[in-house]
């Protein structure tokens, strides 16, 4: 927990820095959405996982560098994992085990606006993930010790937002995340190691 309060506390400290030397305004969001995440793997003799689809809820802030240019972090609750898997019990294999992980996620990506009202928006930036939970569906075992509490990879996302009035925007955008680090501690599925592969449809407001 100190890790994730301490990431926090770093992103509310690079936005009031930037915020300082701008006066240009800092556009907060909220939103939900729905993802579909899977592992990937480039051990010869993996198995290929399959989707597990679940929700995610986030707010954001976003400071303008310029009319088409801006910082954005995101603080992102984020359920990935994968489904199709397998689970030993009493030395019997049970196939169709799906694994659910929940992260808080924080990436911080640059923007660019761009379309004929800049209502178009494309990201991409680092992120890293804390992990908070791991279980399984088939005995709902605690697995968070076979898992390394840290998830670091790439995040990127394209959306299109509208005004709904004066200091209220709605958008929709499609967002990724690929891990770069392994994830996984003592599970033995994927003998090179395991990265988070995640995509989402999410729906916000901006003010």
């Amino acid at each position: 927990m100190k890790k994730i309060f301490t990431s926090l506390l770093m992103v509310v400290g690079i936005y009031s820095l930037t915020q300082a030397q701008s006066k240009k305004p800092l556009e907060f969001g909220i939103s939900a959405g729905i993802n579909a995440s899977y592992v990937t793997s480039s051990a010869q003799n993996s198995v290929s996982p399959g989707l597990i689809w679940a929700p995610n809820f986030a707010v954001s802030a976003e400071h303008a560098i310029s009319e088409e240019w801006g910082i954005k972090a995101k603080i992102i609750y984020d359920k990935k994992g994968w489904g199709d898997g397998f689970y030993v019990s009493g030395g019997k294999t049970v196939t169709g085990v799906y694994y659910a992980l929940d992260y808080i996620t924080i990436p911080i990506a640059a923007t660019v606006h761009f379309g004929q009202e800049n209502n178009w928006y494309a990201n991409a930036g680092p992120y890293v993930g804390f992990l908070l939970s791991a279980n399984e569906n088939y005995a709902n075992t605690d697995l968070k010790s076979s898992f390394n509490s840290l998830d670091v990879g790439a995040a990127g996302g394209l959306g299109i937002q509208f005004p709904l009035a004066n200091k209220f925007k709605i958008f929709f955008e499609f967002e990724g995340q690929l891990g770069f680090s392994n994830i996984l501690v003592n599970l033995t599925s994927y003998s090179d190691g395991a990265q988070n592969f995640r995509s989402a449809f999410n729906l916000g407001l901006k003010f």
